[in-house]
């Protein structure tokens, strides 16, 4: 008995500790086994969140979702184009003809002015500028009346009178109020060349016109408008007469005093009446590096109408132009001017000869449509020309 008594103590301080180690122990497996759990589930968690808001972006996220970031930028709805269709016209609202710009602001609005690009696809329809540069009236305008008619928002039309000329055209006409603000003209005079720019610029107002063919009044069109319109838009280069000229009526023109802006091998002559499209017609009004030397050092006996936009066109773009005219006359006979017509001369086989009477290059192809108008006929041709138009011209 007093043996056992006396192990009592060291039994009783082993089990003590024995107790103390297994609640260690214990304690130590529930705070891993708490760390292991709130881990596990903490990923499952994530997991299961990372779910549910995969699937609620498929489907419709609810406001609390969008709430919980920077909300994202406006959506800019995408534009389709319709299908494709037949141009519908859009409402005929031109720029007004008449207004109070001088030349200088009229030429620098011009210049501004691109082709708008952002008219809906199947709504834009191009359009041709027809730029008449007369002295007075048009005694051919019955036939530009018959020529235009049934093609309204395909064209445009803008002239150029002398101030000194006050009549009108009547109401109904296609020539009714499409005069411009003019100033005087003078032949081979730099004020030719203002007035072409005047047009031009007036023209370039009106975004949709694409194409720019200058006319005098004794000009005529000797095909359909719808020939010489899809001639016209649909041709890859310009139609500006640029030539070199050895001759004392070509070189011989050339001033020194402008080199070296304007070299002798630039030196270009042509006709003045000429066709572009808009990228040159803005080339040709926002000039202000050669046209004040042209204006300067060339007069008569160098004429800037048959010098200027030639050159210019040399210098600047003649990878886009065709080197030829589209506005056909007769130099058969000697003299500073071209032939003229009177109705004796009209006749089907005579607008045959000047519509197929040669041949050229038309985007690249060989064509037997060279030009689209002719001149100079006098007043007395009228009667003749409406009796051919609608079996010889087509229309």
């Amino acid at each position: 008995m007093g043996n056992e008594q006396q192990q009592s103590p060291s039994v009783a301080k082993f089990i003590n500790s024995h107790l103390q180690l297994s609640h260690v122990f214990h304690f130590l497996f529930f705070v891993i086994g708490l760390s292991v759990g709130i881990t596990i589930a903490s990923h499952l968690k994530c997991f299961f969140n990372s779910r549910a808001t995969m699937v609620s972006l498929t489907l419709s996220p609810p406001p609390e979702v969008l709430l919980l970031e920077p909300p994202p930028p406006p959506l800019i709805k995408p534009f389709f184009p319709p299908p494709a269709s037949p141009p519908t016209l859009l409402p005929d609202i031109r720029p007004p003809i008449m207004h109070k710009m001088d030349d200088d602001e009229l030429l620098s609005r011009a210049s501004m002015i691109r082709r708008i690009q952002n008219f809906r696809h199947g709504q834009h329809v191009p359009k041709v500028a027809f730029m008449f540069l007369t002295k007075g009236p048009i005694p051919l305008a019955p036939l530009w009346e018959k020529f235009f008619r049934g093609h309204e928002g395909f064209y445009t039309i803008y002239v150029h009178h002398l101030p000194s000329y006050n009549e009108s055209m009547p109401d109904g006409s296609v020539f009714h109020e499409r005069r411009i603000p003019s100033k005087p003209v003078e032949w081979g005079r730099p004020s030719m060349i203002d007035a072409e720019r005047r047009l031009l610029a007036n023209a370039l107002l009106d975004a949709s016109n694409e194409r720019f063919v200058l006319l005098s009044e004794t000009c005529i069109p000797i095909f359909n408008f719808t020939t010489v319109y899809n001639y016209l838009i649909n041709a890859n280069e310009s139609f500006v007469a640029s030539y070199d000229d050895p001759r004392k009526v070509g070189r011989g023109r050339y001033n020194p005093k402008m080199f070296p802006t304007i070299t002798v091998s630039d030196w270009r002559k042509g006709s003045q009446w000429f066709e572009v499209n808009r990228k040159l017609a803005i080339e040709i009004v926002s000039d202000t590096k050669y046209y004040p030397i042209f204006r300067e050092y060339c007069s008569p006996p160098c004429y800037m109408d048959e010098h200027y936009i030639p050159t210019l066109v040399n210098i600047r773009c003649q990878d886009q132009n065709s080197n030829r005219s589209i506005t056909w006359v007769d130099w058969s006979k000697a003299g500073p001017h071209p032939g003229k017509f009177v109705k004796q001369a009209i006749s089907e086989e005579f607008l045959d000869q000047i519509r197929f009477g040669r041949n050229c290059s038309y985007n690249g192809n060989t064509s037997s449509v060279c030009f689209l108008f002719a001149r100079k006929f006098l007043p007395n041709t009228l009667q003749p020309l409406l009796q051919l138009a609608p079996t010889s011209l087509h229309f």
